[in-house]
């Protein structure tokens, strides 16, 4: 790793520029061993040193054969919009039209439902396997990563990031481009893993958000300061996720082989439900979807 690489992470503050950078833990989910670090100034968390990206999302990721792997949408797709639609849904009280952007497309599944309740959908997605089939399907995909993609400024209503944003190098840029290509008005949607919650807080360096394609680890305080500062004036936390137990019960039924598999319902709604709920001011759980609106 040469000099400059080795600092870049001194470099990339999304705040104020003042982080200082400890060593926390080296993480001990599965058998990743990544070197976790925090700053003591925000309480930001990163995997540093860190792999270049283009390393981790091959073919072998986005079909479900690595061991940090990407579960393959396309065989079951038909479930998954269940949870694509409830999320739309509910989307559509702020924004119900426009261009829509999903960076970390993939497939272009979640673009096709977006489609089909009236917004016009483009992507970004980091794979150029997945990226093919995404425009085969007729979307308009900039391939490669977000910070590189010649995306046009005041342009899109929407724009989400699931699971993606733990994914981004450089978050100082990356807010400040999202701020940039978001018309006024526009609704940023964010789902990421919240590391104020007592999951992640009590599994420590077991958590399992620690991936090797997790660069950076968010918390539900340090997002608000970090979209307050680019002129996000209104910000949503929704605890768990932004849509209701049912759309989550019907998507699992993608994974399931056999009527045994029902007793997975049990499991996921008693974690939908412990979501909703805090204790000494910091959710039991670490999910989190955080909307934005650009001033």
């Amino acid at each position: 790793m040469d000099l400059s690489r080795s600092e870049i992470i001194y470099k990339e503050c999304p705040l104020e520029g003042n982080c200082d950078w400890v060593p926390l833990y080296e993480s001990s989910f599965g058998d990743f061993h990544l070197p976790i670090q925090v700053c003591k100034t925000c309480g930001l968390q990163a995997q540093f040193p860190r792999p270049e990206p283009e390393s981790l999302y091959t073919e072998e990721y986005y079909t479900g054969k690595e061991g940090f792997t990407y579960r393959d949408e396309r065989e079951t797709e038909k479930f998954d919009r269940y949870v694509w639609f409830a999320r739309l849904k509910n989307i559509s009280k702020f924004k119900s039209s426009g261009n829509f952007l999903d960076i970390g497309c993939s497939f272009g599944g979640f673009l096709q439902c977006a489609k089909e309740k009236g917004f016009v959908p483009f992507g970004v997605e980091i794979s150029p396997y997945s990226a093919k089939i995404a425009k085969e399907r007729g979307f308009t995909v900039w391939e490669g990563q977000f910070l590189d993609a010649d995306l046009p400024e005041n342009f899109f209503d929407v724009i989400t990031l699931i699971e993606v944003i733990e994914h981004l190098e450089n978050p100082k840029l990356v807010f400040d481009k999202l701020s940039r290509i978001l018309r006024p008005g526009g609704l940023l949607l964010i789902q990421t893993a919240n590391f104020e919650g007592w999951q992640a807080i009590e599994a420590g360096s077991k958590y399992h958000y620690y991936l090797p394609g997790h660069v950076y680890y968010y918390s539900e305080k340090n997002l608000r300061k970090i979209l307050a500062n680019r002129s996000f004036r209104r910000q949503i936390t929704y605890l768990g996720v932004d849509f209701p137990l049912s759309a989550k019960l019907l998507k699992s039924r993608g994974s399931f082989v056999s009527w045994k598999d029902y007793w997975k319902w049990f499991r996921i709604a008693l974690y939908h439900w412990k979501s909703k709920f805090s204790k000494q001011g910091r959710p039991l759980t670490s999910s989190m979807v955080h909307y934005a609106i650009k001033k």
